[in-house]
C-alpha cells in the first residue's frame, strides 16, 4: 500500500529545499544522510559512458553527492534546481537543472534538463533513484561556458575532458568499415 501523498509531497518538497541550502554551502554529500535509506539504490547512466550505480547511502554519499556534486570537483556557482514533479502513488518524477554560472544576454540561464524517478520508502526517505539526462546537452553548455569563461578549469579538467573521452571512445566502438 502506497505511503499518504502528502508524505511523499513533503519529502521531494524537502529535496528541493535541500538543493537550495547545498547549493549555498557548496556542500553536498550530507544530503545522502538527510534523504536516503541506508540501502538505497542509486543510479545514473550517464548515456552509457561512466554509468554509476551506487549501493547505498555510503556509496551515493560518496559518488553522487560526493564525487560527482561536491564543490571539489569544480561545480562552484552551478546550481541543480528541481523545479517541478509528478507523483503516482510512491513512485516520483521530478524535474532538475543543471544550471551554470552566469547569466544569459536576455537574462535567461545556461542550462540542461534532468529527470529523477525516485521511490520513496518511507520515514521521509527515499529508497531508490535513477537520474537522467542529455549527456551530449551538457558537453555543448560546458564548451559555451568555456568560451565566454565561465567554466572553471577544475572542472574542464576533472569532468568534461574525461566524460567527453568516454563518450567518444564508447561512440567510436564499431566504426571501423
Amino acid at each position: 500500500m502506497p505511503y499518504p501523498r502528502a508524505e511523499v509531497e513533503q519529502s521531494i518538497a524537502g529535496l528541493a529545499q535541500a538543493f537550495k541550502k547545498a547549493e549555498q554551502i557548496n556542500r553536498w554529500s550530507w544530503i545522502a544522510d538527510e534523504f536516503y535509506h541506508e540501502d538505497c539504490v542509486y543510479s545514473c547512466p550517464y548515456a552509457g559512458c561512466m554509468p554509476v550505480f551506487a549501493n547505498g547511502r555510503e556509496e551515493i554519499r560518496k559518488t553522487h553527492y560526493g564525487r560527482d556534486m561536491d564543490v571539489g570537483s569544480g561545480w562552484k556557482g552551478w546550481s541543480f534546481p528541481i523545479t517541478g514533479w509528478a507523483i503516482e502513488g510512491d513512485q516520483i518524477i521530478s524535474h532538475w537543472m543543471n544550471r551554470g554560472p552566469g547569466r544569459r544576454p536576455d537574462g535567461g540561464y545556461y542550462e540542461t534538463h534532468g529527470v529523477s524517478f525516485i521511490t520513496y520508502g518511507g520515514g521521509g526517505k527515499f529508497s531508490s533513484q535513477m537520474d537522467l539526462f542529455d549527456l551530449g546537452h551538457q558537453m555543448a553548455l560546458c564548451d559555451e561556458l568555456e568560451s565566454l569563461g565561465l567554466l572553471d578549469p577544475a572542472l574542464k579538467a576533472q569532468w568534461v575532458i574525461p566524460m567527453k573521452t568516454r563518450l567518444i571512445t564508447m561512440l567510436q566502438r564499431g566504426m571501423a568499415a
